[in-house]
């Protein structure tokens, strides 16, 4: 099968656009992408281009798609999470990486990239990228642990990205060497924000989430002692550190997540309430001018179910730096590299 134009590529699980975002900036260009989230598709359409479908990934026929080079797939972490039941591959999210195994069979890209939580390689992860590895024409490829806070994410996010290119193209991705001995603060991240921006809704707290929140200091939480006995929470068993967690104005944030109850909501450092969607999304290296469509609650899903541009960016320039022949700082990649078991068989 002949390669699409390498600069092209679809998108799987495409969400918000994070990874698109980060892509186009890196040289490339996104020409089609599937997300199940209707206010996910509604933000990319209007921020990266009309070119998403909104559909499950079972049902689209990928041979009906225009022929790209490359193909992006954060897929689902819900089943990997170190927090939750943790399904693995056995719960329908973690069951969607075949989709993505269907996609590279039918598509055969020059190059792909796959990322997902840190818990994944403590769950069948080895499986499951290997599975990418033998997909369609076989492919080299190279798996690390990405701690964003190394290239300029002002959070601290690890996650595992793959990084594919195919056999039959005889090279193996290297991935890029951190660009950030001295990580971007909170403080920082934040300079410039005005209240009047898109997404800048504020959360509504009652008199004791106030209280109790005066009575953090920062960077700890709700079980910090200096909280009174009459605002601690009761819940047996549990010491989530995210729970009321405030921010520390000189340090990276926290991870930032796109779910949770009460106590979720990532907490200034300052101020006793919680942030401001358009604030999560200057640490997770959104533009300002990038809106987020959908409810208070459906944009905080957006925000922190992304890929940050940023790191994505940083990937995709070193991939972009690879297929041009250009040198570029880089690392082993920390997991692992898979080859594909059926070319080698085919090739012994």
């Amino acid at each position: 099968m002949s390669l699409g134009d390498p600069l092209a590529f679809g998108e799987l699980f495409c969400g918000a656009g994070g990874m698109a975002l980060g892509l186009r900036r890196a040289g490339f260009a996104p020409t089609w992408a599937i997300d199940a989230d209707p206010h996910a598709c509604r933000t990319y359409a209007d921020q990266i281009g009309e070119h998403v479908q909104c559909a499950k990934v079972e049902e689209v026929d990928y041979s009906s798609l225009a022929r790209v080079g490359g193909l992006a797939f954060g897929f689902p972490c819900n089943d990997f999470s170190m927090v939750g039941e943790r399904k693995g591959r056995g719960g329908y999210f973690g069951g969607l990486y075949l989709e993505a195994v269907r996609a590279l069979e039918t598509t055969q890209p020059a190059w792909f990239i796959a990322e997902n939580v840190p818990g994944l390689m403590a769950s069948e992860g080895d499986e499951i990228m290997q599975a990418f590895a033998d997909s369609g024409p076989g492919y080299s490829l190279s798996v690390h642990l990405y701690r964003f806070e190394e290239y300029g994410v002002p959070q601290r996010r690890a996650r595992v990205i793959g990084v594919g290119i195919r056999e039959d193209l005889a090279m193996s991705f290297r991935p890029p060497a951190p660009t950030h001995p001295n990580p971007v603060t909170v403080s920082q991240a934040m300079k410039g924000l005005r209240s009047n921006q898109a997404n800048s809704e504020t959360t509504k707290h009652t008199d004791k989430v106030i209280r109790l929140l005066e009575s953090i200091p920062p960077g700890e939480n709700a079980w910090h002692p200096d909280v009174p006995e009459d605002l601690r929470l009761n819940v047996p068993n549990v010491r989530l550190s995210l729970i009321y967690r405030r921010l520390k104005a000189d340090e990276p944030a926290y991870t930032v997540v796109g779910s949770g109850g009460g106590g979720t909501h990532m907490y200034h450092w300052d101020e006793p309430r919680a942030l401001t969607n358009r604030e999560r999304a200057r640490l997770q290296t959104f533009p300002d001018d990038f809106h987020f469509s959908g409810t208070k609650e459906a944009v905080r899903k957006q925000i922190g179910m992304a890929v940050p541009p940023l790191g994505a960016e940083v990937i995709g320039r070193a991939l972009m730096a690879q297929f041009r022949g250009e040198s570029y700082e880089s690392v082993e990649p920390s997991v692992g590299l898979f080859r594909s078991a059926v070319r080698a068989q085919t090739s012994a």
